[in-house]
């Protein structure tokens, strides 16, 4: 069974990929990953804002009463030795292409125009084999457009690709009006690879201190169905690669991202729970299970359950919304006679 894939016109070693996590901010962590079968590493997402909050800090506390007493003036002359930008990222993307043999895949989210623009270039200079644009972006402002918000994907896309050679994907969030229709556009835009979905950390209340609460959550396999249904219903209608990301926590996920028609899958949270040496694991049974089926390489299996190769594509469409409803069951109703109060 042959489970080489290309994503992005990068060749992978197999579909599995460690998603950007805080299994990848240090160089050991990234070896373990391949160590542990990884066939790709998406590096820990490189924040503008974080970096510019930095830098502010920085030069407050280097400037701050250099005025107050004259003499000192003279004691200590101004020297541009401020750590700025993202020396310590670059420094561990550069040091993890040396040290290993898979591709390292940059993550970016950004806040400004420049900022995508220098700091992708910085990556792509340090050795990233790709960039990811994670474009985590809540529109809170009621009065934003949404032609408004898609236009800013488009202008970061855009901006980006004009900037590096390397291939460029695009972390999506699953809540546009057309999912279908700006994944569409974006492909035709230049984006190498879309990534489905962005996971969305909504905060929570704390009802004893009465603050907000930004907790992390690690995924669950039921968060599978969202890019599930996305990726079979865009298999073979966009050129960009199809990245499954959200929800895997074993090969059974992994399978059914692959027929549903993703190139590669992203992983994350399990490896959290479980360890990096989860991933061979999930590598491992998945070869099982396609050779067990006699599929020789995955180009027979990708896109089998998509839309456009199932027999019935009104299944990904609202007749399964009906059947979804029937197949409920009223738990008060089951052999006895229910009556309301």
């Amino acid at each position: 069974m042959d489970l080489t894939t290309n994503y992005m016109g990068l060749t992978l070693k197999h579909p599995i990929i460690a998603s950007s996590s805080p299994l990848s901010d240090t160089l050991e962590g990234i070896k373990l990953l391949e160590d542990s079968g990884a066939s790709a590493v998406v590096m820990y997402s490189l924040f503008e804002e974080q970096i510019r909050r930095e830098n502010d800090a920085f030069d407050f506390f280097l400037e701050s009463g250099t005025d107050s007493f004259a003499e000192s003036l003279n004691f200590f002359p101004h020297v541009d030795i401020a750590p700025k930008g993202p020396e310590q990222y670059l420094n561990l993307l550069r040091r993890a292409v040396e040290a290993t043999d898979i591709p390292i895949i940059a993550s970016l989210n950004g806040m400004t125009n420049e900022g995508w623009i220098d700091y992708a270039k910085q990556l792509q200079q340090a050795g990233a084999s790709a960039l990811e644009l994670n474009v985590y972006f809540i529109p809170t402002d009621i009065d934003m457009s949404p032609a408004a918000v898609e236009q800013s994907y488009f202008e970061i896309l855009e901006a980006v690709k004009a900037a590096v050679s390397i291939p460029v994907a695009v972390k999506l969030s699953p809540f546009f009006s057309s999912t279908g229709n700006m994944a569409k556009r974006l492909s035709e835009a230049g984006a190498d690879g879309l990534v489905l979905f962005n996971r969305f950390y909504q905060p929570d209340i704390d009802l004893d201190n009465l603050r907000i609460d930004p907790r992390a959550e690690l995924s669950t396999a039921t968060e599978i169905r969202v890019p599930l249904l996305w990726i079979a219903v865009l298999y073979g209608r966009i050129k960009a690669s199809l990245a499954a990301s959200r929800g895997i926590h074993s090969s059974a996920e992994v399978i059914k991202y692959l027929l549903a028609g993703a190139d590669v899958v992203t992983v994350a949270s399990v490896l959290m729970k479980n360890g990096p040496r989860y991933l061979q694991l999930l590598v491992d049974d998945t070869h099982n299970w396609l050779s067990s089926r006699d599929y020789h390489s995955l180009s027979e299996v990708r896109g089998v359950m998509s839309r456009k190769n199932v027999k019935d594509p009104a299944a990904f469409e609202r007749v399964n919304y009906i059947k979804v409803l029937e197949s409920f069951e009223n738990p008060f109703t089951s052999g006895v006679a229910h009556h309301r109060i």
